[in-house]
């Protein structure tokens, strides 16, 4: 497995959009496969804020992360966002998704990043033993939401 940046893997864009809508299209009134290609193409960057990155294994997509200015509506102030962390169901418990949220952390503090964020509905076991601490919790989206934080600079 390699992770890489979705920039130098642009031809899996169709099929990571179409994850991504099926897992949370539901969250985003309006939303649509098309959509969400759209914005991975502004986030198939080679670093900083927007990027994403893959995991990949040959030409087998497994899943994706991306690094995002901002990710949740009612808190505009926190920036930035680990977001879009998936991994295809075939491809889980093999450690991919802790790859993933260890590659955007690092990305994070080579931007200069000093708080890095994210929520979950379900995962917040796996982001704690990476080294995340809660925040708040909160219902959003009908939707109970934990929302946590990273100092980036301080991961090995």
């Amino acid at each position: 497995m390699k992770i890489g940046y979705l920039a130098d893997h642009r031809e899996h864009i169709p099929r990571l959009a179409g994850w991504l809508h099926a897992q949370w299209g539901y969250l985003h009134e309006n939303d649509s496969v098309e959509r969400r290609a759209a914005r991975l193409e502004l986030r198939a960057t080679r670093g900083g804020v927007p990027v994403t990155f893959v995991a990949v294994d040959g030409e087998t997509l497994l899943g994706s992360a991306s690094l995002v200015d901002d990710d949740l509506e009612t808190r505009p102030e926190l920036t930035p966002w680990l977001a879009s962390v998936y991994v295809a169901p075939e491809h889980r418990g093999r450690g991919v998704a802790s790859a993933l949220v260890q590659r955007v952390v690092e990305e994070a503090r080579g931007s200069g990043v000093d708080r890095l964020y994210l929520w979950t509905t379900d995962q917040e076991r796996l982001y704690a033993r990476l080294g995340w601490e809660p925040v708040e919790r909160m219902p959003f989206q009908d939707e109970d939401i934990v929302v946590m934080t990273i100092d980036p600079r301080a991961q090995p």
